[in-house]
């Protein structure tokens, strides 16, 4: 397993960094938060355009690049750093996700290549108005119709939801319980009888929807009711890749806290010379470079088939977790509270660390998660 970055990887965060600067500078973030689609398909189309990123991990077979976790990782981590408002997490890791890990060969070749293409904006509605991120929490149903089936329930908490023109849905078969009867669905976002609503949330930055299926009509993807192991595996890699887009942001807000500091006078002399700011910056570089860690390994192990993955992806989620929220916490402190004004920036960057840490599970869920793994 590799611990280091090769040489192209790195020439490609360091293209990928000046190109997201351009994109998304702290203005452009705040005007697109304030709309109600939270992006334009103008400029999502451009970023595919220029260096087709929903590709990245799309097999070749599909139409994609076929690259690993490891370069998904770097992209996830370059766009928590710019706070990019886009639907690329929903896009290009949970529906392209369950769609790999779930889809036949004909689906495949049917869903992806748009996608990779940056042509189809794709999500996955998994949790529900109880706010779990498990399969067996499902309540939403699934009744066959004809050639088809049909979609009863709710469906909360969803990426870019009101926006997604393909939309994945996992639901369960009447009488069912636990983890059988489950499967995926793929469903139109425009279809007959599908109410989506934007929800209210403390980060603008990333949209969220609750979904009202009424008799909606669906397809099912993949195999019927053997959707609970594909879905614990995109949950996983979810998880993994949620870990490196926070460790990105993480970073720049300890980098932001420090240029501050430094440039702060107090008592004639800089805030960063007094011991006490020393000392948390130097925890805070401590706290990201092991979050960093945490995440790079993550994204290796995914790579490279490790047995022991669903472990080493909730350790880097909880790791993550604690590590964006605390960073955020002192980047504020630093700033003398002015952090937390809307005139300063810091803010934005707090809020996705509050969002982020609950999505997928808290860290205290994913330290459970994990010594359920290790007690199994």
């Amino acid at each position: 397993m590799k611990f280091s970055f090769s040489g192209e990887q790195e020439e490609f965060r360091s293209n990928l960094r000046r190109l997201l600067a351009d994109v998304s500078p702290p203005k452009e973030v705040r005007r697109l938060m304030e709309t109600d689609a939270g992006w334009e398909r103008d400029g999502w189309r451009k970023l595919n355009e220029t260096l087709g990123l929903t590709a990245l991990r799309i097999p070749e077979a599909y139409g994609g690049h076929g690259f690993g976790f490891g370069e998904l990782g770097i992209v996830l981590e370059e766009m928590g750093r710019a706070l990019l408002c886009a639907p690329y997490f929903a896009t290009a890791v949970l529906a392209t996700g369950a769609i790999i890990n779930a889809g036949t060969e004909a689906q495949k070749q049917a869903l992806l290549p748009d996608i990779a293409l940056g042509e189809t904006i794709a999500t996955l509605a998994c949790a529900e108005d109880d706010g779990l991120w498990e399969a067996a929490a499902t309540t939403l149903m699934a009744t066959p119709s004809g050639s088809g089936y049909r979609l009863d329930g709710h469906k909360s908490f969803v990426l870019d939801g009101h926006t997604a023109d393909t939309i994945v849905v996992l639901a369960r078969a009447p009488g069912s319980s636990g983890e059988t009867g489950l499967s995926f669905f793929t469903v139109r976002g425009d279809a007959s009888r599908l109410e989506r609503r934007l929800l209210k949330t403390m980060d603008p930055t990333r949209k969220l929807a609750r979904l009202a299926f009424s008799g909606v009509e669906a397809a099912l993807l993949g195999e019927e009711g053997a959707a609970a192991a594909p879905f614990g595996r995109t949950i996983i890699e979810a998880a993994v890749c949620l870990a490196n887009e926070m460790v990105g942001g993480a970073e720049r807000l300890r980098e932001d806290a420090l240029a501050y500091a430094k440039m702060r006078m107090q008592f004639g002399r800089q805030i960063a010379s007094f011991q006490s700011m020393k000392h948390t910056a130097a925890d805070m570089l401590l706290d990201v470079e092991l979050a960093k860690s945490a995440a790079y390994y993550a994204a290796a192990a995914l790579d490279d088939g490790d047995a022991d993955v669903a472990a080493t992806a909730s350790l880097a989620k909880a790791c993550a977790s604690d590590t964006y929220m605390q960073t955020a916490i002192h980047a504020i402190q630093i700033h003398g509270g002015i952090g937390f004004t809307w005139d300063n920036d810091t803010h934005l960057w707090f809020k996705r660390a509050k969002s982020s840490e609950v999505l997928f599970g808290d860290a205290s869920y994913h330290r459970e998660q994990m010594m359920r793994h290790w007690a199994a």
